[in-house]
């Protein structure tokens, strides 16, 4: 019998998405719930909605002018940080903010 090596739960879950072909999806998702992570719990409090589409693109919806115009200027940070939760660059290659 061949002795298998242990892994870790992440590591298999991620096997299982990658051989589903959704690791784009996952990473997509990974990257979307950490949305709060990366703005913090007062801007997350103030996003009523928001997505991702296929080609990567983050939609916001955010309820305060002042705070989209202050988001509109940290988008390039906003999606490095986007991705480094996601794992991978290029996950989330824009945001739209609404």
């Amino acid at each position: 019998m061949k002795k298998i090596e242990p892994q870790q739960i992440g590591e298999i879950i991620h096997d299982v998405f990658r051989r589903a072909g959704q690791e784009d999806n996952a990473d997509r998702y990974r990257a979307l719930v950490n949305w709060i992570n990366v703005v913090g719990a007062g801007i997350n409090r103030m996003t009523t909605r928001r997505y991702v589409t296929d080609q990567g693109v983050m939609h916001v919806y955010i309820t305060s002018a002042s705070v989209k115009a202050d988001l509109m200027f940290m988008r390039p940070r906003l999606i490095a940080d986007l991705n480094s939760f996601a794992g991978r660059e290029g996950v989330i290659t824009d945001i739209v903010i609404h």
